[in-house]
């Protein structure tokens, strides 16, 4: 008869989602898909099920490895769709959690996601918006922790100058903002004080999400 169970139908339905098929699937509709909303979908999935340090997680990081996606994913760094780029950076900050997928990421994706960052003295190629270039910085930020050889090759890709623009310009952007007096007390209603604006503290975490509400304290949601 047919389990009628309603606090456990499947049992280990959970389990199917951590599969090396479903990994293959995601990885063909990154493959042959044109449509960008089903790209972001795609990564976004990958990017949900390599998050964080579980083991279910660090089985899907290696199986996207040893099914060669990596490549796949940093091609689409190439995307002209600013959410595909976004969710697929993060994504690859999930999978470099794993350490042979730093090392490969590092080697061959690190002048893809350095070409996407603005730069002060040329306008850039694609106009990214501000999620996507701090999902960017986020997970070139996971593939030089503890790696002094991605760090190297992250010099190499003429990165310093751009970082450098980056954070010259925020500060001062930040500075000026707090510089009027009259603006202070809405800014400290949502949450902000000196301290964000003389130091430039970084903004929300975005491992699994592809683009998060801000002031939602410990929770953040998909903006649809």
């Amino acid at each position: 008869s047919r389990h009628t169970d309603s606090s456990s139908p499947c049992p280990n339905c959970f389990e199917l989602l951590y599969q090396p098929e479903v990994v293959r699937l995601y990885l063909s509709l990154l493959t042959e898909s044109q449509n960008y909303n089903t790209l972001e979908a795609a990564a976004g999935a990958l990017q949900n099920l390599s998050a964080g340090q579980w083991t279910w997680s660090s089985y899907i990081r290696a199986t996207v490895r040893k099914e060669k996606g990596l490549p796949i994913l940093v091609e689409l760094l190439r995307s002209d769709s600013d959410k595909v780029v976004r969710a697929v950076a993060i994504a690859l900050r999930n999978l470099s959690i794993d350490r042979r997928n730093k090392d490969l990421i590092g080697s061959y994706a690190m002048r893809d996601l350095v070409s996407n960052l603005p730069s002060g003295q040329q306008r850039p190629a694609k106009n990214l918006e501000e999620d996507t270039v701090v999902a960017i910085l986020n997970t070139i930020h996971e593939i030089v922790t503890d790696s002094s050889e991605n760090a190297r090759s992250l010099i190499q890709a003429q990165a310093i100058e751009k970082l450098v623009a980056i954070n010259r310009t925020s500060v001062h952007v930040l500075q000026t903002v707090w510089s009027y007096k009259e603006l202070r007390n809405a800014l400290a209603k949502d949450g902000w004080n000196k301290s964000h604006f003389q130091n430039g503290k970084p903004g929300y975490d975005d491992t699994t999400l592809p683009l998060m509400e801000k002031n939602q304290g410990q929770s953040a949601r998909v903006v649809e």
